[in-house]
């Protein structure tokens, strides 16, 4: 089923090189599929395959379905890569599963990560709640699916949630598992040393760009189909509800000693902090009680990413390679089973230890990668010329694990990211140092190859004769300066949309396919000159947990540079109503274009004070409220001076972004 808009031109049918290369692609012999296996084992109960969670708006699609995924039967069709589409189908085991008896459920397919239910083991009916996944919808209906069949024995309670880490598939929908939304005082919230700072930074300070590119990173505007979104690598894809989000009253940091448990009434929890790794910050947990290891997502079946394409912080990919072998000597030997925040567990058996195996190969693999990136570095190759020496010439012992395949991560993308991370941007190249802007370079290579006429007509004639997946690589930067120079080259666009989209059907990365796919929708029905979709900070619950520090950096990013820096101000606000903590007196300078604040009263060369709620100023903040409207509320009052510097900061804060800004074209 779709729930989008129908397109100007449907995709393509897959090209012969497309069909060439996914016939070469390779899968485990029929009956040797250790993955599926291990997919299947422990399930209670089976989401049927029209599952949805409807929107309260019933004029709006579903938050989430899985009857849009009814399509995945069968041998893969020539449109998706072999290899993706055996994940895709994996990853089509949804519904309620036994990790351990009378110790850890989970829930799995509701939404693009896990929820996990971890039980009392004294069997007081206590329970503690993992990663509530992104949106309250579908965290409310995974846990009546979760009670449905584990309250049936006793009574359950949650006394406290944990969230693994600062990514918002695993906090979002924590106010889905509480009666309106509210949070009980006796449940604790669990999360690593600096969780909130985390979220912050990922999902406020650059919330914007990130959403936009995570929209092509997850395929939420494709059709689902074999020639739209199959899979987004870790799971189907993310759900559209409402997302939350409430404080953390338990941090772990690290003066908490990992060799002494930490005790949540009747449960006892061993937590390892692993900050760097796939989220800034994040911890695994072992429960010594029961002998289960969680690794949050820094151990699942698939290469993960050391650089997101939504747009992340590179990650530390010797760390996160540390952290996983400092879980192995920690816990691998009190470990019987393993579960994480996205895929299913691995349980050991017998004498062999499995889990041990895999946490081994998985540090190796992150490590290899590290290394070799910075030996080709070292030896002068650029990040370019490392991802095409290292992509594809792993060694067997780890590119033959199906769960080291790049379903998620890709060799290619986190060589280049370990490059970043060491040596940043720039090769070295000095003709690299300054270049244009896309479309500036655009314009003069069209010009220096004939005009646009002339460059899309000799396109046409190499995609028409393509003989390698190295052919379409080169015609997608070659017609992407056309489009650039010229966004209205309606023949640019469309045979540009045709080369993104056979690879992204060659693609066996989730990511990368919906990125070519997501780019192709876009150059074939994205009109020029689209109004923008304005937005600033749209998630009340953290707006309503940022520091006064926090919430004044991101009025500096929204502050208009170039107009401030002509209206220099000062003031002082007595903030009430305010976060603990945070100090009641404060001091807002903006001079040279940037916004400065102090958490100390007003100097004596400060004339102006103003006393304001804590809602007010996150008004004015993020929504765009005036003084006037503040001030008839009642959330404003002046105590010196007048209104002028205040309304003047207000006229400045002139950024409202663009959440849909186009992305393959300028």
């Amino acid at each position: 089923m779709s729930t989008h808009h129908p397109r100007a031109v449907e995709p393509q049918d897959a090209s012969d090189v497309t069909k060439r290369f996914n016939a070469r692609v390779p899968l485990p012999p029929p009956g040797t599929d250790t993955e599926q296996t291990l997919a299947q084992a422990g399930l209670l109960y089976r989401f049927p395959p029209n599952f949805e969670i409807p929107n309260p708006n019933p004029l709006l699609p579903p938050i989430w379905s899985l009857a849009q995924y009814a399509f995945l039967t069968g041998a893969a069709p020539d449109t998706v890569n072999p290899s993706l589409w055996r994940n895709a189908l994996l990853n089509m085991n949804c519904g309620l599963f036994q990790v351990v008896e009378d110790a850890v459920y989970q829930v799995r397919g509701a939404d693009l990560s896990n929820i996990s239910f971890i039980e009392d083991p004294a069997g007081s009916g206590d329970i503690v709640v993992l990663d509530p996944l992104v949106s309250e919808e579908c965290a409310a209906v995974a846990l009546q699916t979760y009670l449905n069949v584990r309250a049936k024995t006793k009574p359950r309670k949650i006394i406290a949630v944990i969230f693994s880490h600062s990514h918002v598939d695993h906090y979002g929908g924590v106010r889905g598992l509480f009666p309106g939304g509210q949070i009980p005082d006796d449940v604790a919230i669990v999360a690593p040393d600096g969780f909130l700072e985390h979220v912050v930074s990922e999902n406020v300070y650059a919330g914007t760009a990130m959403t936009r590119r995570a929209s092509f990173m997850y395929g939420l505007e494709l059709h689902k189909s074999a020639r739209g979104e199959v899979d987004a690598g870790l799971g189907k894809t993310s759900s559209t509800g409402t997302v939350g989000f409430v404080t953390p009253t338990v941090t772990i940091t690290e003066t908490t000693d990992p060799a002494a448990p930490v005790r949540i009434k009747s449960f006892l929890f061993e937590f390892q902090l692993t900050p760097g790794t796939e989220a800034p910050s994040e911890m695994n947990f072992f429960l010594p009680q029961t002998g289960i290891l969680c690794m949050a997502e820094n151990a699942t079946p698939t290469l993960h990413n050391i650089y997101s394409l939504r747009g992340t912080q590179v990650r530390d990919a010797k760390a996160w390679s540390e952290y996983l072998h400092d879980a192995i000597q920690r816990y691998g030997s009190r470990t019987t089973a393993m579960f994480a925040s996205h895929f299913w567990p691995r349980w050991k058996t017998g004498q062999n230890n499995e889990i041990v195996d895999f946490l081994t190969n998985q540090a190796d693999l992150y490590r290899y990668l590290h290394d070799q990136t910075l030996r080709l570095a070292n030896q002068g190759h650029t990040m370019t010329e490392i991802a095409e020496m290292i992509d594809g010439h792993l060694p067997a012992g780890l590119s033959g694990p199906w769960y080291n395949h790049g379903y998620y991560g890709t060799t290619s993308h986190n060589v280049k990211s370990v490059y970043q991370r060491y040596l940043g941007w720039f090769d070295g190249n000095a003709a690299h140092l300054h270049g244009l802007t896309p479309s500036e370079a655009g314009r003069r290579y069209v010009l220096a190859m004939g005009g646009a006429a002339k460059v899309v007509e000799n396109a046409q004639i190499a995609y028409d004769k393509a003989e390698t997946v190295e052919d379409y690589r080169w015609l997608a930067e070659l017609l992407s300066h056309v489009t650039f120079a010229d966004p209205g080259d309606t023949k640019a666009k469309q045979l540009e949309a045709n080369v993104l989209e056979q690879l992204g059907y060659q693609s066996e990365s989730g990511p990368w396919r919906n990125f070519y796919a997501s780019a192709a929708q876009e150059l074939r029905d994205r009109p020029v000159g689209l109004p923008p979709v304005r937005t600033t900070l749209n998630n009340g619950d953290v707006l309503a947990a940022m520091s006064l520090e926090m919430l004044f950096d991101f009025m500096g990013i929204r502050l208009s540079g170039a107009l401030a820096a002509k209206h220099p101000m000062s003031f002082g606000l007595n903030v009430y109503d305010g976060l603990a903590g945070d100090p009641v007196m404060c001091t807002v300078r903006v001079r040279n274009g940037v916004l400065v604040y102090l958490g100390e009263p007003a100097p004596d060369d400060v004339y102006t004070d103003y006393r304001i709620s804590r809602a007010g100023l996150n008004q004015l903040a993020v929504s765009g409220a005036t003084v006037k409207q503040l001030e008839a509320e009642g959330s404003l009052t002046v105590l010196t001076g007048d209104y002028g510097p205040l309304t003047l900061l207000a006229e400045v804060l002139l950024e409202y972004f663009d959440l849909g800004f186009a992305i393959t074209m300028p």
